[in-house]
């Protein structure tokens, strides 16, 4: 390194060699590159009264720069050394890794044990599902069941029909008496009162009825030991009305021209019914007579 003063430094100079005698710069510390905002530029802007030339410090700063990267590569072997020794440091751990084995195997046994509860659970609980439906179709049959008995009890109490020793309520009590036929219109009335019997209105309602227990009853099931039981009921029902029908129907043709309007609706509500053939064969007869 060159030999500079400082600026005024203190020492005494001998006659043989000046140079000697003269202050060399001292080190960088080595805590000036630690600082968290350390700049090189700024750095090397406050070395400006050391008094030594570009050379000389770049020379130093060269040095350093070896000497950190010795001391990097001692740290790191040292390092590695420790790691490559790792193993055989690591001693009598057998027990403890066995232990946490033991806790794993138990885990897994007490995980099992809940997915079987679990499993369990969902199978009882289709199963109460199966249940609650079986159930909601056996009342919604019950339901089926007793519609289809009131409607052929009430049935059979507009036409008078007797069922099962069952007393039949009196004329009086009909609820389908044809005094509630007084809604129809003026010529509906004019030919039910020329012509006598029961009224179209009544005889549609009583069809509208009837074909709704069939349909009722079909939707049961007629293999069902309920509606097998009921059969002799609705066959009852069924001919009554069939019979105010032909003796509607004989009572329209014989009133001519006077009632065509009701003989229509007479021979439509033989359609709804499904027994044209009957109404066909009444006019045979009457037209034969």
């Amino acid at each position: 390194m060159s030999k500079f003063y400082f600026g005024g430094g203190s020492g005494s100079m001998s006659s043989d060699d000046d140079e000697d005698n003269l202050p060399y710069p001292e080190a960088l510390p080595r805590s000036d590159f630690l600082a968290l905002d350390f700049d090189a530029s700024t750095y090397l802007s406050t070395l400006s009264d050391r008094h030594q030339t570009l050379e000389d410090l770049r020379s130093d700063l060269r040095e350093r720069s070896q000497a950190l990267s010795k001391e990097l590569l001692d740290l790191v072997n040292s390092n590695y050394e420790q790691f490559l020794s790792l193993g055989s440091d690591l001693m009598g751990g057998e027990e403890k890794v066995e232990d946490v084995r033991v806790g794993l195997l138990g885990f897994k046994r007490g995980l099992e044990d809940v997915r079987g509860k679990v499993k369990e659970r969902k199978v009882g609980v289709e199963g109460l599902l199966d249940e609650k439906m079986l159930v909601g179709r056996q009342i919604a049959l019950g339901r089926k069941l007793l519609e289809v008995d009131a409607r052929l009890e009430e049935l059979e109490d507009r036409l008078m029909v007797s069922s099962l020793g069952r007393t039949v309520n009196g004329g009086d009590d009909d609820p389908w008496t044809d005094s509630e036929d007084e809604d129809e219109d003026d010529d509906d009335l004019a030919s039910d009162a020329g012509a006598g019997g029961t009224s179209a209105r009544k005889l549609q309602r009583l069809v509208t009825d009837c074909c709704h227990v069939e349909r009722l009853s079909a939707s049961v099931g007629k293999d069902h030991p309920f509606i097998l039981a009921q059969q002799s009921r609705m066959l009852r029902v069924r001919n009554t009305i069939l019979l105010d029908l032909n003796t509607s129907l004989k009572q329209a043709v014989s009133s001519g021209e006077e009632s065509q309007a009701r003989l229509v609706k007479i021979l439509g509500i033989y359609g709804e019914l499904g027994a044209v053939a009957d109404a066909v064969k009444v006019l045979k007869d009457l037209k034969s007579e």
